[in-house]
């Protein structure tokens, strides 16, 4: 039986990275995005190459009425969610100093990446114990895609870091309270991750790169948060619900 894998954000950058991995594992896909599907009708058919089932649903994951119609399609289109990968984030629309950062910002931000993944998770959730407990053999689990800022403090960007460390807490809370139905959760935090989000700032990263930013001196690949989303919802990490993997090449590693 073919599982389904719902990815927040999965039709570019990171969350692309995860899809084609999980494509390739023979995972079917529910692809959420901000995009007119008219504007991806080649990344999904590029998906669909791996011959798996491919479906795009547009959505703001920060807006409840967005979130259900989402969810309630998706059930429609494959009759259930075995894995939930929140990617699905944004930047500040403009790097300000904390001294000067607006509430309009930071609310903005904190509704996109922490107030709609927690609340996605609790709607899916809910489907995944029913169906857990039809069908207990059946694989579930839950994948948050933060960020190395999460414990990296960024001050021209305070509210991503505090959605992102946010979403590391949620991660360890969604853990707890479903551990007793079998269903774990994670979480990956990128590090520097070469992207559309990240196009205007490759300079600098590749001079931080060269002067050791890493232990692993180079960018990460989409591919790279992808190989490990397969990893944990393929099962292959059972007894560790509630783990955070880096995928950042060592950049966070204390070094002397």
């Amino acid at each position: 039986m073919s599982k389904v894998a719902l990815i927040t954000g999965g039709s570019r950058g990171i969350g692309l990275g995860i899809a084609t991995e999980l494509a390739k594992a023979g995972f079917d896909l529910a692809i959420n995005g901000m995009r007119e599907e008219s504007s991806i009708k080649n990344v999904l058919r590029n998906l669909e190459e791996y011959e798996v089932k491919v479906a795009y649903f547009r959505g703001d994951v920060s807006k409840k009425d967005d979130r259900q119609a989402m969810v309630d399609a998706v059930i429609k289109t494959f009759g259930k969610v075995n894995i939930l990968i929140n990617n699905a984030g944004i930047a500040p629309p403009e790097r300000k100093d904390i001294l000067e950062a607006t509430e309009e910002s930071f609310d903005h931000v904190l509704h996109v990446n922490l107030r709609g993944p927690y609340f996605l998770t609790q709607m899916v959730a809910n489907r995944m114990i029913s169906l857990k407990k039809q069908t207990p053999e059946e694989f579930f689990c839950i994948i948050n895609v933060s960020s190395v800022s999460a414990s990296v403090a960024s001050v021209n960007r305070g509210e991503y870091c505090i959605s992102k460390a946010g979403i590391a807490m949620a991660t360890r809370l969604w853990a707890a309270r479903l551990g007793e139905f079998g269903i774990p959760v994670y979480e990956i935090q990128p590090g520097v991750i070469r992207t559309d989000m990240t196009a205007g700032v490759q300079e600098k990263y590749d001079r931080l790169f060269q002067s050791g930013l890493a232990i692993q001196p180079r960018w990460g690949e989409p591919s790279d948060i992808g190989k490990v989303a397969v990893a944990m919802a393929t099962g292959s990490m059972p007894y560790s619900t509630g783990q955070v993997v880096m995928v950042d090449g060592g950049m966070t590693i204390g070094r002397l």
